[in-house]
């Protein structure tokens, strides 16, 4: 301490070599950090397949619908391996049954599936929104399926059958929606 006539006054403190900080020091420590987190990330999307989407079987619903027998029953055929199911089921309800099956397609657009024998005065508006609007049609092979503008931001295929009726819905593009259309028996 310096002596002011009688009044102390305090040291003032000094910055020792340690407190420095560099910018280097930073991106060490970032470096500490991000290192381990960018790892962890490759080895989730590289071994753990972190990036694929979830599969499940559509086996169990489909035999619930075709036991139920209360519409014939279709599965898709030969979509390939990079076409996922991530869900299933089937339902009783009020005026008939349906069977949905969700599907991701090879962009990992989400698509329905939808085969149900409730009357397509209800059904219809219930999948596709309030006022869908039918905008063309697409031919496969000896079906005929009517082309839609559903909810916003989603197109839907819609067949009309004798006991059922079949809609593909989703926000994928138009060539999704026709391959999965055209893999219903």
């Amino acid at each position: 301490m310096v002596n002011n006539g009688g009044v102390s006054s305090p040291e003032t403190p000094t910055v020792g070599k340690r407190a420095e900080r560099r910018p280097r020091d930073m991106v060490m420590s970032l470096a500490v950090l991000l290192v381990p987190i960018a790892l962890l990330l490759l080895f989730y999307r590289l071994v753990l397949d972190g990036d694929k989407p979830i599969s499940v079987d559509p086996e169990p619903a489909l035999q619930q619908a075709r036991s139920a027998a209360v519409f014939p029953v279709s599965a898709p055929q030969g979509l390939g391996d990079d076409w996922h199911v991530q869900s299933a089921t089937f339902k009783r309800e009020s005026g008939g049954a349906t069977l949905r099956l969700g599907y991701a397609d090879p962009d990992g657009k989400p698509l329905q599936l939808i085969e149900s024998s409730v009357a397509t005065s209800t059904l219809i508006p219930a999948e596709l929104g309030k006022d869908p609007e039918a905008v063309g049609s697409f031919r496969n092979g000896v079906r005929t399926w009517q082309r839609y503008d559903a909810r916003a931001g989603e197109d839907a295929l819609v067949l009309l059958e004798k006991g059922r009726t079949l809609i593909v819905v989703g926000p994928a593009d138009a060539a999704s929606l026709e391959h999965l259309a055209g893999a219903l028996p």
